[in-house]
């Protein structure tokens, strides 16, 4: 972050592996697995804090781009309590995008290891996973600070509808 080096922890995926399931939290405090969503195109856009501007501008983005993806669910996960994501969503008009914590367990983390362990957030990302439940894009962007590429997620789950 900044160009220091941090600690990723956790299993890092690549494509072709099989999605493990995993819950996080709405922002009204209800459960929210991978596997509701089962039999569709799902693109996971991770973030660190749905608080800073690049986080804000994936989000946005990605709420932009669900209304040419008939069929893809997208989930923006994050460590920002439920309540905090609720409010942005509120504020940004994001309505297509279901944003989801992952600040109690940091079971989406560890399990595809987007686990920042000095500051147990979570870096930035993008995991795309196939009607079948096999991941067939992983982008872990390697300064967090830096935008992801948009394109090529959104590619990988157009070809996988």
């Amino acid at each position: 972050m900044g160009g220091n080096p941090l600690t990723l922890e956790g299993n890092m995926v690549k494509a072709g592996d099989a999605a493990q399931d995993f819950t996080v939290l709405a922002p009204d405090l209800s459960p929210v697995k991978l596997s509701d969503y089962k039999g569709k195109v799902r693109i996971i856009s991770v973030v660190p804090s749905i608080d800073t501007p690049v986080c804000d501008t994936q989000t946005r983005q990605f709420n932009k781009a669900a209304a040419d993806l008939p069929g893809v669910e997208i989930l923006t996960i994050s460590c920002d309590l439920p309540f905090a994501l609720g409010r942005f969503c509120g504020a940004a008009g994001i309505d297509k995008v279901h944003t989801c914590s992952d600040h109690r367990d940091l079971e989406f983390g560890h399990k595809y290891g987007f686990a920042i362990k000095e500051l147990r957030l979570l870096s930035r990302g993008i995991v795309v996973v196939d009607r079948d439940d096999k991941v067939v894009y992983v982008e872990y962007v390697k300064e967090v600070t830096n935008l992801p590429d948009f394109e090529a997620a959104l590619e990988a789950a157009r070809k996988s509808c």
